[in-house]
């Protein structure tokens, strides 16, 4: 029998989750909790809301990557630069199962608002703390953003064309690693809480180490052969052939040959049948020791090819390869239309719109967007009316005093 979407039941249901944090990885945490039915309430500042709602492409004023960011969210305003708007995030976090913060430490230990003055009142509360550099050392209260993860970590050093400079991604890559690190530390966590009898706990996330765990290589590479690896843009010393290749109507399609088999097979897929034996090409270290020739002998194969004809062969000889897509491309792919990866969702301020569905796919507790990213302080009244029993003459008198 196929269950409505309000029947369907969600793996996080009855968690409660306080997202207090600003722009990207930490609130991203609170999205993809949401995504698999916690309740989410969202902690803004009353005058703005997070940094984030005027982060990148608007329209008619509204941030787009807010509306994605913000889905299935509760946004309640709240003054944290008051002590009253202290006290009600402490309230809040009395009835809580998962707190997200990145404020500086010291600010925390300042305000009150530190796990170690939250867990005393809740000990079942996990909070995720992440910041720039991590809790303890020089660096600890210096403010971060992703930017300087991607620099720290290696990533930017690796990144772009030999004799071109270090690049840094064109999104926000550090703040989601450090997001989908803290995710999965939050589910950790409370699987230790509920099932193991135990107390919450503190997860200390920073912006450099979740990134620079991915980029492990280079570090292995200094410390057994005192080499420093350098860019090689698109190509890979792992891996040949792998790389970008032009097309003969000028679109791309990337191509990796990691295993050997893939990378044989992309030979013969080109005619190359004779290099499939040749010593220099045949075994895998001798093909990274000649990666140039073999990009090249790609290179060519497709440069006389339109993209359609070259993905045609290389589909049929099961290489691993496949066009570079921009966003309409991808919008339009037959596979990913296939599963349902981009929904259009109503929402009152655009109209409509479409965003990516929950990721990655689970089969009886499938994730859900709800609706999108609510206007600044939609459901404060809502929120604290129920969960603190505040009153409209309450609700009033804080609206007065500007701590909501």
């Amino acid at each position: 029998m196929t269950m409505s979407p309000s029947a369907t039941p969600h793996s996080l249901a009855g968690l409660r989750v306080i997202d207090a944090a600003s722009l990207a990885a930490g609130p991203l945490v609170a999205t993809w909790l949401g995504e698999l039915g916690a309740e989410v309430i969202k902690i803004e500042q009353p005058e703005g809301g997070d940094a984030v709602r005027q982060w990148g492409t608007q329209k008619d004023g509204v941030g787009l990557m807010w509306k994605s960011l913000g889905r299935n969210k509760k946004s309640v305003t709240l003054n944290l630069r008051t002590e009253r708007g202290r006290d009600i995030l402490r309230e809040l976090a009395g009835g809580a199962d998962v707190l997200i913060m990145n404020l500086r430490p010291s600010t925390m230990e300042r305000w009150g608002i530190d796990y170690a003055s939250l867990s005393a009142a809740n000990e079942r509360l996990v909070m995720v703390h992440i910041t720039g550099f991590g809790a303890g050392g020089p660096k600890s209260d210096r403010p971060g953003f992703g930017t300087l993860g991607e620099a720290m970590s290696g990533f930017a050093h690796m990144t772009g064309q030999p004799d071109g400079p270090p690049t840094l991604p064109s999104f926000m890559l550090g703040d989601g690693v450090a997001a989908l690190n803290a995710t999965y530390a939050v589910l950790a966590a409370l699987y230790h809480r509920d099932v193991h009898d135990g107390s919450g706990q503190l997860i200390d996330v920073n912006l450099i180490e979740p990134l620079a765990r991915l980029l492990e290589q280079p570090v292995l590479t200094y410390d057994q052969l005192g080499t420093i690896p350098a860019r090689s843009g698109n190509r890979w010393d792992i891996s040949a052939p792998r790389n970008t290749y032009r097309t003969k109507d000028d679109r791309w399609l990337a191509m990796s040959g990691s295993a050997p088999s893939i990378a044989m097979r992309a030979l013969r897929a080109v005619g190359r049948e004779d290099l499939t034996t040749d010593p220099r090409f045949a075994e895998a270290q001798q093909r990274l020791r000649n990666a140039a020739e073999i990009d090249k002998v790609i290179a060519d194969w497709v440069a006389e090819r339109t993209l359609d004809d070259a993905m045609s062969v290389f589909e049929e000889a099961g290489v691993a390869a496949a066009p570079v897509y921009d966003a309409e491309q991808l919008l339009a792919d037959p596979q990913l239309r296939a599963r349902n990866v981009y929904r259009r969702m109503a929402d009152p301020e655009l109209g409509e719109m479409t965003v990516q569905g929950p990721v990655p796919m689970l089969s009886a507790t499938p994730g859900r967007v709800d609706h999108l990213g609510p206007e600044l302080g939609a459901h404060t009244d809502e929120v604290l009316g129920q969960l603190l029993d505040l009153t409209a003459e309450d609700l009033t008198s804080l609206r007065t005093e500007g701590v909501i």
